[in-house]
């Protein structure tokens, strides 16, 4: 009995090791999909009950939701399935990335056409249609687009290689070395400075969406101020990891962490706050819509696992085109 502790602990770093080194090789592409499928639910189930908000005034507020639809519907699927992950999830979140930039021009246009338009920023900003709610929207559709070019546990070896063959990437030329191909660098798993940016990108989107949503509500909790806190830390650690790899390993999976606890301990917050309205569950649709956005904190969470991705993958190859 004494053996059987160690016996789990031994099976759990073994297992632990396998992850890394998957994600350390591009070989994830099936989990990739499924958290592309998952992300877009929570993500098309926050845009539409906003949009359900604001009555759905125009026709362009369903599209992110049936982009949502059909991106979590490519993203399960592509988990069971090689070829809808490496082809229809990839068209799909090609169309969804584009619909999050329609989406962040309508918000953008919403806000000038608010009385004092642009020269009142902070007001109509807080008062009008989330600002980079549509962009965070598009995280989903990037991590899909990211997944249709990785590889996966059971391919092998020479699967890393591009459909060619070797020769387009023998040692030829004046340098001696023929430009690697950036898909070429995904597939093998190099993409870490790439993803770096994405995390900063997505930090500051979150972090800014968290301000002034708690700003309505006064910061009335001392916790609705720490993901003020954590973002601007996840962005520095994002943006020292795109310039040092030894930050990359140590800084950023501490804070990106940090940060998918604390959007964790949003949602908890959200919920709650969803529960305490009047009839609690007893209504739960028209809470949910009218209460605090419930998964709001978890979108927070995933700039926090798109770090901790980063910190996992390896350094783009010197020679990429």
């Amino acid at each position: 009995m004494a053996a059987a502790p160690a016996v789990l602990e031994s099976a759990l770093v073994r297992d632990v090791e396998v992850v890394d080194a998957r994600i350390r090789e591009g070989r994830f592409q099936t989990w990739l999909s499924l958290i592309t499928g998952l992300s877009a639910a929570l993500s098309g189930v926050e845009v539409a009950y906003e949009h359900w908000r604001g009555s759905y005034s125009r026709r362009i507020m369903y599209s992110p939701v049936i982009s949502s639809a059909v991106l979590t519907t490519c993203g399960l699927l592509g988990f069971r399935k090689r070829w809808v992950a490496r082809h229809p999830l990839r068209i799909v979140s090609v169309i969804s990335l584009a619909n999050s930039g329609i989406g962040f021009y309508y918000h953008v246009r919403g806000i000038a056409r608010k009385p004092g338009g642009w020269r009142l920023p902070i007001t109509n900003i807080i008062m009008g249609p989330p600002i980079f709610a549509p962009l965070l929207f598009g995280i989903a559709a990037y991590l899909g687009l990211v997944a249709s070019f990785l590889r996966d546990a059971g391919d092998p070896p020479e699967a890393a290689l591009p459909k060619p063959g070797h020769c387009q990437h023998l040692l030829t030329g004046p340098l001696g070395h023929e430009p690697i191909d950036w898909r070429q660098d995904v597939r093998e798993g190099r993409f870490q400075k790439h993803f770096a940016v994405a995390t900063l990108v997505s930090a500051f989107f979150s972090g800014f969406e968290a301000w002034y949503s708690h700003y309505k509500n006064n910061f009335r909790y001392w916790v609705q101020w720490t993901p003020i806190a954590v973002s601007p830390a996840l962005m520095l650690a994002s943006g020292a990891a795109i310039a040092n790899k030894r930050a990359a390993h140590t800084a950023l999976p501490a804070v990106s962490a940090l940060a998918m606890i604390d959007g964790g301990i949003g949602f908890y917050y959200h919920a709650r706050g969803v529960l305490k309205r009047p009839g609690g569950m007893k209504k739960p649709i028209y809470n949910i819509i009218y209460g605090p956005p419930i998964f709001a904190p978890l979108l927070f969470a995933a700039s926090g696992f798109l770090g901790l991705i980063a910190s996992l993958l390896r350094r783009e190859s010197r020679y990429t085109s």
